[in-house]
């Protein structure tokens, strides 16, 4: 046996007899005294045994060394590298003890550092916030020092130049950017006083630059307010842009664009001179009118001595409005720098409101020369592109296969002379026509010549007129050259000067022999449109515009009466109706007959007359010159689906027009649905035409309308386009398209009976998949508001 290794006991306090210091007490290890304060001696305790251990049993024999030892043994010796584990258990025993313990308090510990976080987090937010608010309570203090109040509803900010009209509840309308091309480096001032009015207008001056003039005008019912806009340097165009979208509001008006749009707020083109022209090849159509209207209440007015050009934007959502002069338009500048000047009105409801900016004056005594109108068709005498295709023979034929459809105003083309401008008949191809005319006033029917302002070079009647000096000249050619233009059949033709007062007399002389010697009771006048006057053109006094012509002459022969008018940019006097522009014969010229009936009477022409059914002419390729520089000749047969639904189009509108007859086609479908769409404009649309007559005569109401003017509260009724109403009491949902027979109806409020099957639909909803046959049209009449559905 070898000698026995040392081993080193640990001293521990406790008892002399080897027991735990702490059974049944709470003493502290570290006490080094009993309790009369006398130093403890050492008592070397068992590392390997727990008090619990050792009071259940024994430690057994170990052997250490190749010697057993007992437990007792073992207590006594026991060796350091024992000791040593025994004590790092202890110590992590110990440290994962105060870790647990420590544990709830490093986890309230976690939540106070979290709550700290968000404080911080909201802290530094409301840091932000509040330097928001000061920064825009800075903007918003200056912006409302800068803008003023002007008559109680229009808030103007003179630095930036919006402007804002507020309603009678003080919210606000229609807001605009006015003086667009005035930039922003200028201040405004008040007027000089010698720059002043005395009509109550407030005056704003850009220095050197522009002048703003502003009125109020209170008409009760609605609010107006006048802009005028004095340019002060050449070059600059005052410039006005209100929102085209607003609230859902879309914006009426200005007759027909050359994309054909239903509402303006759909179109999107540069700025162009408001004018009539061909709206196939120019920007906007034959009837023009300086009005415009917005669904949320609002219109505008602009005068006619302001050299006006429009201009759309979608993208930008801007509609604006320019005075700007050029070389043909407004060549004659009635103002040394353009003015633009306008008027803005506004009320709580657009019907109202449209009502009274298109009144016109009362037309006493004249409804029963519309009447006839309204009842009986329009005949367009067939004719070819050449004067020789057009005789009596023609005229007589033709009459004697009408009357089955009914009597009314047979129209003859300009081919009644041999040249435009001679105002005589032609005598070898109408020998007798005064004997012809004798025959078909008997038979019922009224002849109407067509006539114009045009002088053929050709025409004896030529020298003449440059003889008296009667023609419009060329420009700064001191009244000695004639200015000359081109239109339909005359390749060079001399235009009468309106403004000499000698013109008229002229004119109204040769029209009244022939109302003697052919007993003609009316004339169709072909004016052309504005552009039809020579580019270069002069006359005696300067025109503010080349609609100003039309417009003086439609005035200057209403005594000689006229039954139509090509062009128009005021509403001639009853029983003149204004012409929708020569439809081509296809389904696209069926869909713009619609869209021009309604846009005229959007702005405020009441009596259209609509093309010949199936369409005026017919060309394949788009024009690249306007119709009027063409001898067209009338259509061949159109298709006859085309045919049955114009015809149906047709019934429904102020007056039907034929040139083709529906018994061409030969066919018994035509035929039958010919007779029921006479019966239903016997029975039906022409009392509706009759009783709104007056209305329309007074309030300016259109007698064909769009659906907004039933209800312009509903947004459907806005954005339908392809139905329309005949007074307030029936709807109309015509096919306007090849091959289909059925279509979406929207109906207004209210319960309509169905024309087609009799049944009753209620109103405020649309209609999907209606079926429309080919010989049927779709048409609601209103029944009385307490009937039961």
């Amino acid at each position: 046996m070898g000698t026995p290794t040392a081993v080193n006991l640990t001293p521990d306090s406790g008892n002399a007899n080897g027991n735990h210091k702490g059974d049944g007490n709470n003493g502290d290890d570290d006490d080094s005294s009993d309790e009369f304060g006398n130093a403890k001696k050492p008592v070397y305790r068992d590392r390997f045994r727990s008090r619990r251990r050792a009071s259940i049993a024994p430690l057994p024999a170990l052997r250490l060394n190749s010697k057993e030892m007992l437990a007792s043994d073992f207590d006594t010796h026991s060796v350091a590298s024992n000791q040593a584990s025994i004590t790092s258990v202890n110590s992590l025993a110990s440290l994962l003890r105060e870790k647990m313990q420590a544990f709830p308090q490093l986890i309230r510990k976690k939540k106070r550092e979290t709550k700290d976080y968000k404080i911080k987090i909201f802290v530094i937010m409301m840091f932000f916030i509040i330097i928001f608010l000061i920064g825009y309570a800075y903007v918003a203090y200056h912006q409302q020092v800068l803008t003023k109040s002007y008559f109680q509803k229009i808030k103007f900010n003179s630095k930036d130049r919006i402007f804002r009209i507020l309603s009678h509840e003080d919210k606000e309308v229609i807001m605009g950017h006015l003086g667009v091309t005035l930039g922003s480096d200028t201040a405004p001032f008040h007027c000089l006083e010698d720059h002043r009015r005395s009509d109550g207008s407030v005056c704003i001056e850009w220095n050197g630059i522009a002048r703003l003039h502003m009125n109020f005008e209170d008409k009760k019912v609605f609010r107006c307010y006048t802009l005028q806009w004095q340019a002060l340097t050449p070059g600059l165009l005052p410039t006005d842009c209100y929102e085209l979208k607003r609230d859902n509001g879309l914006w009426f008006g200005g007759g027909i664009t050359k994309g054909q749009e239903w509402s303006l707020s759909y179109a999107n083109f540069d700025f162009m001179p408001y004018a009539s022209g061909d709206h196939k090849v120019h920007q906007f159509g034959n009837a023009v009118k300086r009005y415009f209207i917005n669904s949320i209440g609002v219109a505008m007015q602009v005068n006619e001595r302001t050299p006006l050009q429009l201009g759309i934007n979608r993208t930008e959502n801007q509609f604006c409005l320019r005075a700007a002069n050029d070389d043909f338009t407004f060549v004659n500048r009635l103002t040394e720098l353009p003015q633009l000047d306008y008027k803005i009105c506004t009320t709580e409801d657009m019907r109202s409101l449209h009502m009274l900016m298109t009144q016109q004056p009362l037309f006493n005594g004249v409804t029963e020369e519309l009447e006839p109108l309204l009842a009986e068709p329009v005949w367009q005498i067939p004719h070819q592109a050449h004067r020789d295709s057009l005789n009596e023979s023609i005229i007589c034929d033709y009459s004697e296969n009408a009357i089955a459809i009914g009597l009314g105003h047979i129209v003859i083309n300009e081919f009644w002379q041999e040249n435009i401008g001679d105002f005589t008949v032609d005598r070898t191809r109408f020998p007798t026509l005064n004997d012809t005319i004798a025959v078909l006033h008997r038979r019922g029917f009224k002849v109407v010549f067509t006539i114009q302002p045009f002088i053929s070079t050709d025409s004896p009647n030529f020298k003449d007129a440059v003889a008296r000096k009667l023609l419009i000249y060329e420009r700064h050619s001191e009244r000695s050259i004639p200015a000359l233009t081109r239109y339909k059949s005359s390749s060079s033709a001399g235009v009468l000067d309106i403004t000499n007062n000698a013109s008229v007399p002229w004119l109204l002389e040769k029209l009244q022999r022939l109302k003697d010697e052919y007993g003609v009771k009316s004339f169709y006048l072909d004016l052309g449109t504005g552009y039809n006057l020579p580019h270069y053109y002069q006359c005696r006094q300067p025109l503010d515009n080349p609609d100003q012509y039309a417009r003086k002459l439609t005035q200057s022969l209403e005594s000689a009466g006229l039954m139509a008018v090509s062009t128009a940019s005021v509403v001639p006097k009853p029983p003149t109706f204004v012409s929708t522009p020569p439809a081509n014969s296809t389904w696209e010229g069926l869909r713009e007959t619609l869209a021009a009936v309604l846009n005229y009477g959007v702005i405020g022409y009441p009596f259209v007359l609509p093309g010949a059914i199936g369409g005026d002419y017919l060309l394949q390729r788009p024009l690249t010159k306007m119709v009027s520089f063409y001898s067209l000749a009338q259509p061949p047969l159109p298709d006859m689906e085309l045919f049955i639904r114009w015809l149906q189009l047709a019934t429904f509108l102020p007056v039907m027009q034929f040139s083709h007859l529906p018994d061409e086609y030969q066919s018994k479908l035509v035929t039958r649905v010919a007779q029921e769409l006479k019966n239903v404009r016997q029975t039906v649309v022409i009392k509706l035409l009759n009783k709104y007559l007056h209305s329309s005569m007074t309030e300016g109401l259109p007698l064909v309308r769009p659906l907004w003017m039933l209800d312009p509260h509903d947004p459907a009724c806005l954005i339908v386009s392809d139905e329309f109403s005949v007074g307030e009491e029936l709807i109309v949902a015509p096919i306007l398209d090849a091959g289909r027979e059925e279509r979406e109806v929207y109906l207004p409020q209210g319960v309509w009976k169905d024309g087609i099957d009799g049944s009753l639909r209620k109103g405020s909803r649309w209609m999907h998949g209606y079926r429309v046959p080919k010989d049927k049209v779709a048409y609601f009449r209103k029944m009385p508001d307490n009937t039961r559905f």
